[in-house]
């Protein structure tokens, strides 16, 4: 029983991200008109519910692989089913997060709540694009010192924050851009390359205690905090960007994995 320890957790991040889902699927769409007769999505509370699901199975993501290293217990089959509880939390549930995006934008034009099914499908290349990266990284037997093309937790994570940027955002530009549909576009096909890809990235640990190292992890915090500071939750949004960005420019001190 206590070799099974480990996959508790990975299970654990499966369900959450199962639950993200439920979240996300449930109805709560809201249309109003405002007093200038401008049309209002408003953004049922349950896809924040959805956010704070995947954070935490990010955070289970994590003690797995923790647990499982301190029990000295490392198994093939917790490989495995790490990709597969990944899949559905950073893959499958941010997907259907921006599917869902993708029906509040068109829900502000004429007919746009009886649109074609077609126009949403873009949104499932992130669940693909993510299984591919898995498939791909489960098979790599190279030394985990960083990475081929963006990890999947870190997309998800990305795609977690939009809702919560959205629901607390104060900008009236922010939440334009929201409810811009070629945006979302736009960032389904810069994901999911980004997943695909062989960009070299950073793995989001530490090898060492030198400063060289640390330089572009403290980069990222320190970018991070500030935007907090301006723009609360888009903070984590920019903070990807920026680690997509370091990790390009420090690519010659990383070993791909």
């Amino acid at each position: 029983m206590k070799k099974q320890i480990p996959n508790l957790f990975t299970l654990l991040n499966l369900f959450l991200g199962c639950l993200a889902v439920l979240y996300i699927l449930q109805p709560g769409l809201s249309l109003t008109v405002s007093i200038e007769g401008d049309n209002l999505v408003v953004l049922p509370e349950r896809m924040v519910l959805a956010s704070w699901c995947i954070f935490a199975a990010a955070a289970v993501d994590f003690l797995d692989g923790f647990v499982a290293r301190w029990m000295k217990l490392p198994s093939e089959l917790g490989k495995q089913l790490d990709s597969l509880a990944d899949l559905v939390s950073f893959g499958v549930a941010p997907g259907f997060i921006v599917l869902q995006f993708l029906r509040f934008c068109f829900s502000q034009e004429a007919g746009g709540l009886d649109i074609s099914t077609l126009w949403l499908l873009p949104a499932l290349l992130i669940p693909c694009a993510g299984a591919y990266r898995l498939a791909r990284f489960n098979l790599d037997k190279s030394q985990q010192f960083g990475f081929k093309g963006i990890p999947i937790p870190a997309i998800g994570i990305f795609i977690a924050s939009l809702p919560l940027a959205y629901w607390y955002a104060q900008e009236e530009w922010v939440i334009n851009l929201f409810m811009n549909k070629w945006i979302w576009y736009a960032l389904i096909l810069v994901v999911s390359y980004g997943m695909i890809s062989t960009l070299p990235m950073l793995a989001l640990k530490f090898n060492g205690l030198s400063f060289k190292k640390a330089l572009p992890f403290l980069i990222i915090l320190t970018v991070s905090v500030v935007i907090a500071l301006i723009f609360g939750w888009l903070s984590i949004s920019v903070g990807f960007f920026t680690y997509v960005i370091l990790s390009l420019l420090f690519n010659k001190q990383t070993e791909q994995l």
